[in-house]
């Protein structure tokens, strides 16, 4: 039953880093309706706006394909019907992963609130 909630945590996680990253690669990141809350001063200048878009498109585009590797070893765990299992260590790695994932995804958004300070 752990195994099914890892591996549905991933696919989670991938499906919203690539929302996420469509929301960039339209170029609505800073349309509150449709993308995120920025400051004012990125969505007043075009060069701030795009940089935005930029950044949200890339970095979440990197955390959906990083967030698609662990499905590989706990698919393998779950299809091999309880002949297979994961040690302690080997879970500590999946959640730390997990983390690190969310932290590539999460990357953009703090980078967009200091883009007008630069």
């Amino acid at each position: 039953m752990a195994y099914m909630f890892i591996f549905g945590c991933f696919c989670v996680l991938s499906v919203a880093s690539l929302l996420a990253a469509r929301v960039g690669y339209r170029g609505e990141v800073c349309n509150k309706s449709v993308g995120y809350d920025v400051p004012a001063e990125v969505k007043a200048d075009p060069v701030l706006r795009k940089r935005a878009d930029q950044l949200v498109a890339f970095w979440c585009t990197g955390a959906a394909v990083l967030s698609l590797a662990p499905l590989v070893p706990i698919g393998s765990v779950i299809m091999s019907g309880g002949g297979k299992s994961v040690s302690t260590w080997g879970l500590l790695v999946f959640a730390l992963y997990g983390m690190a994932v969310v932290i590539v995804g999460a990357y953009p958004f703090e980078k967009i609130k200091h883009l007008g300070s630069d």
